[in-house]
């Protein structure tokens, strides 16, 4: 699943492109990725057509374009969801979803498309969202957000008895950082994710906050981790991160640090690398 850098990389890449532009068209081609909008498909349509947009934003994994009017197209890409930008003509994604027909802010005609394999992203217009849609309230301010706070985040932390990791993919006390950051954060604090919240002091967590923030900005820097096709910038590219990571997908390969081989361990539906000499496992409480 994409997270915070890959979202902010499309986000990025959408704001270079598309502010300024008036949605001219609408074109639904699966009811599914708008299946959260209670419009349906048509009012789907309708309530974005001659739209001006005026910004793009992002909380986390969402993005959001805001309209003029007040109201937003919110945005989540799941599993496998791209924002392509093409112009007019190019041949169609097998897998494309959405097409929005636009004239960019020089009056050039410009397409830009939901793309989504597995289909577990979605959009929909949100009502007077603008500024912050009322669908994602609920979620955190994310590590590099500079109006997140440090402070607020270690004492909820340390009041918690979840294991580190868990706390780390908790988008309602830090949104952005999925399995892939969580796991390279975590590798270079030399913390195990199984760490409970309550047993780490103010001065770790703080220094883990930093190294979460270092991984998102290499990753940003490179254009996000790309182990598939799946997920790309607005013009199709792949990021290239997935060369630098440390711990994630290093399963049997030697710990840069130590040497000691990295191991792979099921958690929530997924996996967690880490080392395991230099990420020792909390002792069990007695």
């Amino acid at each position: 699943m994409p997270e915070l850098p890959e979202v902010e990389v499309v986000r990025a890449g959408l704001e270079r492109h598309v502010v300024g532009a008036t949605i001219e068209a609408v074109e639904v081609l699966h009811p599914r990725p708008v299946r959260r909008d209670a419009r349906g498909s048509t009012g789907f349509v309708a309530a974005l057509v001659g739209r001006r947009i005026e910004a793009v934003r992002r909380r986390g994994k969402y993005f959001w374009l805001a309209l003029a009017g007040g109201d937003a197209l919110l945005g989540h890409l799941g599993m496998s969801g791209q924002m392509l930008l093409h112009e007019p003509g190019a041949p169609d994604e097998r897998h494309l979803r959405v097409r929005f027909t636009l004239t960019d802010r020089e009056g050039r005609p410009l397409e830009m498309r939901f793309v989504d394999q597995r289909m577990f992203g979605g959009l929909v217009v949100s009502e007077g969202g603008a500024d912050l849609p009322t669908e994602i309230v609920h979620i955190a301010r994310d590590p590099i957000d500079p109006e997140f706070n440090d402070a607020e985040f270690v004492r909820r932390a340390r009041r918690r008895t979840s294991a580190i990791k868990r706390l780390l993919l908790d988008q309602g006390l830090i949104s952005g950082v999925g399995n892939i950051y969580a796991d390279e954060a975590l590798w270079r604090a030399k913390l195990h994710g199984e760490r409970p919240g309550d047993r780490l002091t103010g001065p770790v967590l703080r220094e883990l906050l930093g190294h979460v923030r270092a991984v998102m900005g290499e990753a940003l820097a490179q254009g996000g981790t790309s182990f598939d096709a799946l997920y790309v910038n607005v013009n199709g590219e792949s990021g290239y991160f997935d060369r630098s990571l440390d711990a994630y997908g290093q399963e049997g390969e030697p710990c840069r640090r130590c040497g000691t081989p990295i191991r792979r361990v099921a958690f929530m539906n997924r996996s967690s690398y880490f080392c395991p000499t230099c990420q020792r496992p909390p002792r069990s409480r007695r």
